[in-house]
């Protein structure tokens, strides 16, 4: 008996120690992917001076990585339950530090916007499978809560620390080094995942190609037609033809799913009320978040002044409230009702974020960045970790790729919509300011697009309070 006792607790030390280092490895390909769409931002004038970028080409260092992430999604998402989890894992993570590579050496901005492209790929692959690692080796309840709150954690705060890592090292290397600095992460991350993740997941069963091609074109089209509102208008007949032609791919794609024998989506997996709201808040969430992130940055270099440094610092005090949420919201999950959690942490989220609107070239920092920088944080931080878990809960080892997939093309799907639709809107109200001073008049467009996505929070709170099942409600119950 001593001796079973014995090998039973070496067996439960030994697998806690392997769940350690999945999660450990689970972050830092999490970090990967959320610090490449932000990294670059700051270092982007530097890019387009030392490689000659021709005006209105250099946006294509984020778009390309954004377009091809958000395309393939999807496809992304299924990679590791049809080919295993270490496979999809090291492959992702190998081809992101060769692109990383690529992209740091490039000699023209062809060859830095194919490496983004190449990023883009890898993160496509990264994302959904960082967030199935999680639902295959942590059962559900408190372990599940507690790695969410991690993975939660750093999809918030990433973002932040990619302003502010971007900052720091455009200003005292140069930009390359805003490229370098995935290679040591990959590094890092490859001896974990060889030496934690199992190969399970694997399937016998073929790939849906005609699926993949239609699910992976409809995506890639609809976020290539929002990327390009910046040149042409929404009304244009260019934008409302590729608009149109990505729902078409949509639809098509739909139908295919439906006849299929083996579809790339099972679209019944979305009937769970809680698979398919969580889908709907991460499309709201998403907007919110990544245009948040892209007006405070513009707000600080362009209204305020800051540098690169600066201005990636200044976001520290958001890291910091994301932190916070998400620790709180591991411990608070499973114990507090879900719609207060999750509804009350997006109304939080909403109120900080329309603060924002109150910004004005005279606020400073202490004044008027902070405090709306700590409370949307901490409520952005609560809400997503909470319906993470809630999307996630009673899915079955076989379809966790598939549906961390959905969740992450339902993030990147709503930032591409959010921030296009809004960049016009700031655009527009720029134009029309009432004042003459052209620092003052990029405020006012800036106040504006805050205040509409902080109603947009407000919105996916209503929604949560309205529609997330109560504390101890089945997880599968369906509308």
């Amino acid at each position: 008996m001593t001796e079973m006792g014995a090998g039973s607790s070496t067996e439960r030390e030994r697998s806690a120690a392997r769940s350690g280092w999945v999660l450990a490895t689970v972050c830092l390909c999490q970090l990967v992917v959320v610090l490449d769409i932000s990294v670059v931002n700051v270092a982007l004038p530097e890019i387009g001076r030392d490689l000659g970028f021709a005006p209105g080409d250099l946006s294509w260092v984020v778009n390309a990585y954004t377009l091809v992430f958000g395309g393939l999604l999807l496809l992304g998402g299924r990679v590791a339950d049809l080919f295993g989890h270490r496979r999809a894992v090291i492959a992702g993570l190998l081809l992101f530090g060769v692109a990383s590579l690529m992209g740091g050496f490039a000699q023209s901005p062809g060859q830095l916007v194919a490496a983004r492209a190449g990023q883009g790929l890898a993160a496509a692959v990264l994302a959904p499978i960082s967030l199935t690692l999680i639902m295959v080796t942590f059962a559900e309840g408190a372990p599940r809560r507690r790695a969410l709150g991690s993975w939660s954690m750093v999809a918030i705060s990433g973002g932040a620390v990619g302003v502010l890592l971007g900052g720091v090292l455009t200003d005292l290397l140069n930009w390359r080094w805003v490229m370098f600095v995935n290679v040591p992460l990959v590094a890092l991350a490859v001896p974990l995942a060889l030496a934690s993740v199992l190969a399970g997941g694997g399937s016998s069963r073929r790939l849906d190609l005609g699926g993949a091609l239609l699910g992976t074109a409809a995506m890639t089209v609809l976020v290539f037609g929002l990327l390009e509102t910046e040149k042409h208008p929404w009304g244009s007949p260019r934008t409302l033809g590729t608009l149109s032609g990505a729902v078409t791919l949509a639809a098509v794609f739909v139908v295919w799913e439906r006849r299929s024998a083996a579809p790339l989506v099972r679209l019944s997996v979305l009937a769970p009320r809680t698979v398919w709201l969580a889908n709907v808040l991460s499309l709201l969430v998403g907007a919110a978040t990544v245009a948040g992130f892209y007006f405070a940055s513009l707000f600080l270099q362009h209204v305020l002044d800051y540098g690169p440094l600066a201005a990636g610092v200044a976001f520290l005090p958001f890291c910091g409230g994301a932190v916070l949420g998400s620790f709180a919201a591991s411990r608070f999950v499973g114990r507090v009702d879900g719609r207060l959690l999750i509804g009350g942490g997006l109304a939080m989220g909403g109120v900080g974020l329309m603060w924002f609107g109150s910004l004005s070239p005279e606020s400073t920092f202490l004044s008027g960045f902070l405090g709306p920088s700590l409370v949307a944080s901490v409520g952005i931080g609560l809400s997503v970790m909470a319906n993470t878990a809630m999307g996630t809960s009673g899915v079955t080892k076989g379809e966790a790729g598939l549906v961390s997939g959905l969740l992450n093309a339902s993030r990147q799907c709503g930032g591409s919509i959010g921030l296009a639709a809004l960049s016009t809107l700031a655009v527009t109200v720029t134009g029309n300011a009432s004042t003459a001073d052209p620092t003052a008049a990029l405020a006012e467009g800036y106040a504006r697009a805050f205040l509409v996505i902080g109603a947009c929070a407000l919105a996916a709170a209503l929604l949560a309070v309205c529609l997330v099942p109560r504390l101890g409600t089945s997880e599968t119950e369906n509308v």
